[in-house]
């Protein structure tokens, strides 16, 4: 047995240090891909605000004031963010009451600054605006701050995708300054400007 174990000693050396290299460079290769792995992650971090925190982590909303009127439980002005919508208004105000028609209410529809959400009763919805929201001034232009897409059609020039594309500037832009912002938006050019100015606010 003495003999057997000298002659083979070189081979279960030689073995033995194989597996050990084995197992080493098995260890190294899993460790450098985990590294490999957290180094790509972090930099899809830094790279792509979304990764974490979402694509608004960075955006502070800002408090907005809404006037709540109609068929609501408990009407009156109510403190907001800009990221709301009519749906969150309305459930601040106690929610709808029995004789509420919802049924031309957008509660979808982003909330803006000094905006009147006015939640018409069954057998008004004719007298009120289209989506509860009121668009119109007191001096009968029409405010494109607030203004519905509906409404918004009520301006001379202004169809169903130029209204729509007001709409998707408004909610990614903030409200509009001035009159002559309208024209920023796509679609709208110097030409359609001229036809609709004097008959729309910002305020």
């Amino acid at each position: 047995m003495k003999e057997w174990l000298n002659e083979k000693k070189y081979v279960i050396g030689a073995v033995l240090a194989g597996a050990a290299l084995f197992f080493y460079f098995l260890y190294q290769d899993s460790f450098f891909d985990s590294q490999a792995a957290d180094g790509i992650i972090a930099e899809d971090a830094h790279l792509n605000p979304e990764f974490e925190g979402g694509a608004d982590a960075g955006h502070t909303p800002a408090v907005i004031v809404v006037d709540v009127k109609g068929a609501v439980k408990k009407p009156g002005v109510y403190d907001a963010n800009d990221d709301e919508r009519v749906i969150d208004i309305i459930e601040r105000a106690g929610g709808l009451t029995e004789k509420a028609d919802t049924s031309a209410v957008n509660f979808a529809q982003k909330l803006t600054d000094e905006i009147i959400v006015s939640i018409p009763e069954i057998g008004e919805a004719d007298d009120n605006p289209p989506t509860g929201v009121a668009g119109a001034s007191g001096n009968g232009k029409i405010n494109i701050n607030k203004a519905t897409e509906v409404e918004l059609q009520e301006i001379p020039g202004i169809g169903p995708s130029k209204a729509a594309a007001i709409i998707e500037h408004r909610e990614k832009n903030g409200p509009f300054r001035k009159p002559e912002d309208l024209k920023d938006v796509s679609g709208i050019g110097e030409k359609t400007y001229e036809k609709l100015e004097g008959t729309i606010t910002v305020h």
